[in-house]
């Protein structure tokens, strides 16, 4: 490379090179891609449990002795829908759900069951139960909101707590998702396969090309001797 234009000139070239060798790889790039989508699709299918999610939804206000709520019950509210969202998922309501329910789980692996989201600016409370079983998830889900809603009463001395929506009995499930990870494995296959492809042409140092002369010897090429056997 004596020149800048003649470096651009070689690295535009050798970019146009691994493209070439990347479409004479395609049959390998496509096998790689396919291979991994089906290993995707197995692995969901026949391995993964499928888990269902049930949920709920409560709403909490505090409320005055009038029934009249005031701007700064609506402010409280909102800064109180933290302690509502660690209180639901508590030792002391898992364990009353635990007990209820005559469950063996330990409160460590029902709080992994549980998931509780809170919208911003909102104090809508959703509790949301994954389970293998999709009854166990929608029993789980309003136990856990039941006993919740006398534990918020009993700790922050609210009036209500009033539920928007019951859990609901799942009807598919929530995970696995089967064409995202089929989407993502076959991604993920066709990368690999090309970055393959990539790192062998880097590191063979064999001449190909007359290019390659050049660039590793530092001649001029002055010209190239046909193969007589192709002509």
């Amino acid at each position: 490379m004596n020149t800048s234009d003649n470096g651009h000139s070689s690295l535009e070239i050798d970019v146009l090179y691994l493209l070439k060798k990347i479409w004479h790889k395609k049959v390998l790039i496509i096998f790689s891609t396919v291979l991994f989508g089906l290993l995707a699709l197995t692995v969901s299918v026949f391995i993964l449990k499928p888990t269902f999610t049930s949920s709920t939804r409560i709403y909490v206000v505090s409320q005055s002795a009038e029934n009249n709520i005031t701007s700064q019950d609506l402010q409280a509210g909102t800064y109180l829908v933290n302690d509502y969202k660690e209180i639901i998922a508590s030792d002391s309501v898992l364990s009353e759900v635990i007990h209820r329910e005559g469950l063996t789980l330990s409160t460590g692996e029902l709080r992994k069951m549980l998931v509780v989201t809170i919208p911003s600016d909102t104090r809508i409370i959703t509790i949301s139960v994954n389970n293998v079983q999709p009854q166990s998830a929608q029993q789980l889900a309003n136990s856990i909101r039941q006993v919740a809603a006398e534990k918020i009463k009993q700790v922050t001395k609210v009036e209500d707590v009033t539920t928007i929506e019951e859990a609901k009995l799942p009807e598919s499930p929530s995970s696995p998702n089967i064409q995202r990870n089929v989407f993502l494995g076959a991604l993920f296959g066709g990368f690999i396969a090309v970055v393959l492809v990539l790192v062998l042409e880097v590191l063979d140092d064999r001449v190909r090309r007359p290019e390659d002369i050049e660039e590793a010897l530092g001649l001029v090429l002055i010209g190239v001797v046909p193969d007589t056997e192709k002509l």
